[in-house]
């Protein structure tokens, strides 16, 4: 006799921050607003970078693929969230909420990889600049985007495809403003253990490795800025390095929390705080810090106001002149 199926839930209600619901309102503002800048800054990065010659770099292609993860990666979650504050109990069914799993993993997965490819492309420029073009060209730096996100793509099925062979009976309530890993596992009826030490192991795998890499190449750039002879010289690259490092350090560490910790199950609210760094804080960071800090990047941005600034000035004289 075949066993019962007992995975009768086929919906999620997601509760999102129902202890601060005089709070919705305001909190529905501001994570749009942060949401709006997010997309649009993310947004100005691919179009400046795309249409200026002199940014046709491999650095400018790693921030590119970044920004283009950026926005889909807070897409994943951020569109939901809102809908949660204006509608208290959103209720996403659960192939959805699989899908929303799986692409929350990927895109996260991808901008470990990403942000250990920009760090490693930084340690090339700083330390080896006689040899930068050779060791970091075109084709390679191709690669290795293409790399991160197939290992992207793959990261994400494991857990999700596991996570949806769990039994779930009920409740069916999400505490958390989306569908993540621990919440879900929290809910499920049958045995987790195997599931959650595979998630262990493969969230060590990709966010421990990757942070440990991106650190070790900041530990050479840092040794490689102490060595430059002008103070003025070492604050100004110090400086930009230092912003990386604080925003990857926040992305990982918020991460690493979150999922690096077997058998350690912090409050639902701490959760939500901790999420909210990677989903909403750190995709806004990411384009200010990689991008507005950057001279070159500015100026091409500059370059670009005035040159549409000029076009339209053009066309708005040639319509008066027709007149």
């Amino acid at each position: 006799m075949e066993p019962k199926n007992v995975s009768t839930v086929t919906e999620f209600q997601l509760l999102g921050f129902q202890n601060l619901l005089e709070w919705q309102t305001l909190l529905f503002a501001v994570f749009l607003i942060i949401y709006f800048f997010t997309v649009m800054g993310n947004v100005v990065i691919i179009a400046v970078v795309n249409q200026d010659q002199r940014l046709h770099l491999p650095m400018y292609s790693f921030l590119k693929h970044l920004s283009f993860l950026e926005i889909w990666y807070t897409s994943t979650t951020v569109p939901l969230l809102l809908a949660n504050l204006l509608s208290w109990g959103q209720v996403i069914s659960f192939s959805a909420c699989m899908t929303q799993l799986y692409f929350f993993v990927f895109f996260g997965a991808t901008e470990c990889f990403l942000l250990a490819m920009m760090a490693y492309d930084r340690y090339l420029a700083i330390c080896s600049p006689l040899h930068y073009s050779f060791l970091m060209s075109s084709e390679i730096c191709t690669k290795l985007v293409a790399i991160s996100w197939l290992t992207g793509v793959g990261t994400g099925l494991l857990p999700s495809l596991m996570i949806s062979k769990l039994d779930f009976c009920g409740p069916n309530r999400i505490n958390h403003f989306f569908c993540d890993l621990p919440p879900l596992m929290q809910l499920s009826c049958s045995s987790i253990y195997v599931t959650e030490l595979v998630i262990f192991f493969l969230s060590i795998a990709v966010l421990c490795i990757c942070f440990f890499l991106t650190l070790v190449s900041y530990v050479f750039i840092v040794s490689s800025i102490l060595r430059i002879p002008s103070a003025s010289g070492r604050m100004k690259t110090f400086s930009t390095c230092g912003s990386h490092l604080v925003v990857v350090t926040i992305y990982y560490g918020t991460m690493i929390s979150m999922y690096v910790r077997p058998n350690a199950h912090l409050s639902p609210e701490v959760n939500k705080i901790i999420s909210v760094f990677y989903t909403v804080i750190t995709p806004l960071l990411n384009p200010v810090i990689y991008s507005l800090r950057n001279k070159d990047f500015k100026e091409a941005v500059r370059k670009v106001i005035r040159r549409k600034c000029g076009m339209y000035a053009v066309r708005v004289k040639g319509s008066v002149f027709i007149r």
